[in-house]
């Protein structure tokens, strides 16, 4: 734990996800009713063109690295990270461990449970998006749910069609696969999923291993349809204190905060 002191204690809150939004949002409340002032800045990486506002100071933009991170923990005088980005994010994870390793202050990793399989579902598991790429059959036509930074992955795959969602469009000269790009976010139930995947005529669906639940309406449709996923596995976790829910975070948050 870091050093004790009585400053403001000041949080740095990763997001990107609903999980740090609901987590900001908490820690609003908390910081209105401490007795001891607490400062929380909330970090995105802008990987969308316009974000959703949260609760509590928010900056916009990478840190440049493990290098930069630990300048900026530093120069901010930040006392704890709590790292609530994607759990793909792991070059982001990465280097928010080491930074706080570097700078010797605490970090918390809030990451929601993987979803796991369920009677009826073809999982097909793989580790990575190429190996998901060399696996899909000719003559295939796919349903990419994995945003937009990865999509060139598949396009070698001139056999195959695809339809790609995502929230903005790719980037100008980014590699598109050959299909149909569809803009928006992920279907809150399962029928538009089942609409979606109908209309498309789609026979096969490749997804990241993300849990929660934003994205589950199209497993638990992939499953309705008989439809076979490409599940990526999540990358290996990293060190740190580590929970898996926003009462939890909150909970280690408070007891921190106490002992500080």
């Amino acid at each position: 734990m870091s050093s004790a002191h009585n400053g403001p204690v000041s949080i740095l809150l990763l997001a990107g996800t609903a999980e740090a939004r609901e987590l900001a949002d908490r820690l609003a409340a908390v910081q209105a009713m401490a007795e001891r002032r607490m400062r929380v800045i909330a970090s995105l990486a802008g990987a969308t063109a316009k974000p959703s506002a949260l609760g509590v100071e928010t900056r916009i933009g990478g840190f440049g690295g493990k290098e930069g991170l630990v300048g900026f923990l530093r120069e901010a005088d930040i006392d704890v990270v709590v790292d609530a980005t994607h759990p793909f994010a792991a070059r982001i994870t990465a280097n928010a461990v080491d930074a706080c390793m570097a700078a010797k202050i605490d970090y918390l990793r809030l990451e929601r449970p993987a979803w796991q399989a369920r009677p009826g579902d073809d999982w097909r598991s793989v580790a990575t998006l190429a190996q998901a790429a060399a696996l899909l059959p000719s003559g295939a036509r796919v349903f990419l749910g994995i945003g937009r930074k990865e999509i060139a992955t598949f396009a070698e795959r001139g056999d195959v069609r695809f339809v790609m969602r995502m929230i903005d469009p790719p980037a100008a000269g980014a590699r598109v696969p050959g299909g149909e790009i569809v803009l928006g976010r992920p279907c809150a139930h399962e029928g538009g999923e089942i609409a979606l995947l109908r209309h498309h005529a789609i026979t096969h669906v490749v997804a990241k291993n993300s849990g929660g639940l934003s994205g589950r309406a199209k497993i638990d449709a992939a499953r309705t349809l008989a439809l076979p996923v490409f599940m990526v596995d999540r990358p290996p976790s990293c060190g740190g204190h580590r929970v898996t829910s926003v009462a939890q975070a909150v909970r280690w948050i408070e007891t921190w905060i106490a002992s500080a």
